[in-house]
């Protein structure tokens, strides 16, 4: 293996490895000192065209924030918060530089080691507490992982991206990385999972058969979800039952538009949706001005009671919250929001292509735009501090012109011998 690509190998394991740690300031470290060590001279117009979208939410909640008194500590964490999706997108992109076989076997083994680790720390968690909570395996093992997702969605797929590993090995690295995915018991990794399939067979390509299978399997849905619904899964039950309950509460959970904060099971349960009813009663009695633009970098949500963080403490002004729209909102007012749905809207919309790897990137990258749409009302999006998927979309525009690139490269080839 040459020094450049085990340099590239080691780097892109680090950058996705790293959000697992859950410590944002690393996160960002290792990025940005990734893009440094990677900088090239050319980039690709998809790119610069993903990232401006950021960019301008980024601007937007900068000058917004200049008109207001904000601590200067929280406009610094809120611009390093806002430019994530930005160094996401750049560091992914140039981290691949190698050769569309070893750029894909890079992808699948990075999901691979993630997977290893996740299941030694189910394991271990089990056999210490000696029992299988579904709170404490997430509490101890993790509470998503997007980026295995996409790594088993692609084993599944790997006639499709031409991926030269053994088909053995194939089977087993799916069901590897199938079993970690579903011992984190999450509802968006389901939902993910499920897109990305859909998205991969191009059933999102609309045409009569394809809304004929959407159709299915939104019934299928339906009927699941009803089927779950009368179960009746209690909030306090254990193993499988506290995961269909946090599956019953799903459709409700974000939506809900009163919620009694003195009932600390309705509170609980509807957290992220008084959130939402917070952030947009604070911003528009800020004004026209904050409704357009935001509050700006620093600002922060007066949730009008102290709750637990998740970084172990009681706060009651928060610099982000669960929606990713209602953070941008927050931040960058309606303005920054209709970009940010612009962002997802473009990245949805991709050009058909001949090449079958090259279209099923297409595939995934639709597939993707299509789950930020939910990513971000429940899960920050691209803007949440362990989120990878931005490295991920910059991966994959990189391994569409790596593939263009070898495939013209080819073409030239044949068509010298085929003169000569």
């Amino acid at each position: 293996m040459k020094k450049r690509d085990l340099l590239y190998q080691t780097l892109y394991f680090s950058c996705i490895g790293v959000t697992f740690l859950n410590n944002y300031e690393l996160v960002f470290a290792v990025w940005v000192i990734t893009i440094f060590l990677t900088l090239q001279k050319l980039y690709s117009q998809s790119l610069i065209k993903y990232i401006s979208f950021f960019v301008v939410i980024l601007l937007t909640a900068i000058v917004s924030g200049i008109f207001r008194e904000h601590s200067p500590y929280n406009a610094i964490r809120d611009i390093t918060y806002l430019a994530k999706p930005i160094i996401g997108l750049w560091a992914g992109y140039q981290l691949c530089k190698i050769s569309s076989k070893e750029a894909l076997k890079m992808f699948i083994y990075t999901g691979t080691i993630l997977s290893i680790i996740h299941i030694v720390i189910i394991i271990i968690t089990v056999l210490d507490s000696g029992t299988f909570s579904v709170n404490m395996i997430r509490e101890k093992g993790g509470y998503f992982s997007d980026y295995e997702i996409y790594v088993l969605v692609m084993l599944i797929f790997h006639e499709k991206f031409r991926i030269e590993i053994p088909k053995s090995r194939i089977r087993f690295l799916t069901l590897l990385v199938g079993v970690s995915c579903f011992l984190y018991l999450a509802r968006t990794n389901l939902i993910q999972f499920i897109i990305f399939i859909v998205a991969l067979k191009g059933y999102f390509t609309l045409n009569k058969r394809s809304l004929t299978i959407l159709s299915s399997v939104f019934i299928s849905v339906l009927i699941g979800y009803a089927i779950i619904y009368s179960i009746n899964p209690k909030r306090n039950g254990k193993g499988l039952e506290a995961f269909l309950y946090k599956i019953k509460i799903a459709p409700i959970e974000p939506f809900k538009t009163r919620i009694n904060k003195d009932d600390w099971k309705d509170f609980n349960d509807n957290y992220r949706s008084y959130e939402n009813i917070i952030t947009v009663k604070q911003v528009s009695s800020k004004g026209t001005s904050a409704v357009l633009f935001g509050e700006g970098t620093g600002a922060t949500l007066d949730l009008g009671r102290e709750v637990w963080s998740n970084d172990g403490e009681f706060v009651r002004f928060i610099p982000i919250v669960h929606n990713g729209y209602m953070t941008v909102f927050l931040k960058s007012g309606l303005f920054g929001v209709f970009f940010l749905l612009s962002f997802i809207l473009t990245l949805m919309r991709q050009k058909r292509n001949n090449d079958d790897t090259i279209r099923h990137i297409n595939y995934f990258l639709t597939g993707t735009a299509i789950f930020l749409i939910f990513s971000n009302w429940v899960f920050l999006g691209l803007y949440l501090k362990l989120d990878n998927k931005s490295v991920i979309i910059g991966f994959l525009i990189a391994l569409r012109l790596v593939i263009y690139k070898e495939n013209s490269r080819m073409a030239l080839i044949e068509n010298t011998h085929e003169k000569t």
